[in-house]
């Protein structure tokens, strides 16, 4: 894995993926600002099904976008929320500086160091064949992993999302990796997760 520096920009170079990543695409005011905004998201904890059990998410999520873009993921159909200000705007400027366009976003909020996210691809039908998902970190950073799904002489790929920082997820990403975000015995404070993305109308 190598990465270059372009326009803010760090483009990851790995097999089988189209990673780029922006450390500090937030300023430090404007991200403070956010996650005071945010905390008042209509946050809520799901219910999933994992290999025929139902269990909480450990962590909680909100579902917002146009009012078509319905979206479900481990046998939950997201209740979609209106943009609020906050979120369109965000919308707006990573359409900006992306070229890309989303219509949802898919908030999730990591309490502490014991809510995490296993492995899993962001691959439902309704994104599409080749989905670009735009991950916008606030609060504390979190460790990210990524391993490829069926190359075992690829190494993990590890970065630590920091606050303010943009990750781009693009291509063939999620049809040969997957990722996740670690539980860790470390203290760690409450970190904000906004993953902005297109429902595909008709799926």
């Amino acid at each position: 894995m190598q990465s270059e520096l372009f326009g803010g920009w760090q483009t990851i170079d790995c097999p089988d993926a189209e990673l780029r990543y922006w450390p500090n695409w937030l300023s430090s005011n404007r991200h403070d600002q956010l996650v005071k905004a945010l905390e008042h998201l209509n946050w809520d904890q799901s219910v999933i099904t994992i290999a025929g059990r139902k269990v909480l998410t450990p962590r909680l999520n909100a579902w917002y976008g146009d009012q078509y873009a319905r979206y479900g993921y481990s046998g939950v159909d997201m209740p979609i929320n209106p943009w609020t200000d906050e979120l369109e705007q965000l919308r707006d400027d990573i359409q900006s500086d992306t070229a890309c366009k989303f219509n949802s976003v898919l908030a999730n909020l990591y309490r502490d160091g014991s809510d995490s996210v296993d492995w899993h691809a962001d691959d439902e039908d309704e994104l599409g064949k080749f989905p670009t998902i735009a991950s916008l970190s606030l609060g504390a950073p979190r460790k990210f992993l990524m391993r490829h799904r069926t190359r075992r002489d690829l190494a993990k790929i590890e970065l630590i999302l920091e606050p303010g920082s943009l990750l781009v997820m693009s291509g063939p990403t999620q049809k040969y990796w997957l990722h996740k975000i670690p539980k860790t015995k470390e203290p760690v404070g409450a970190r904000i997760n906004l993953t902005f993305r297109l429902i595909i109308q008709g799926n």
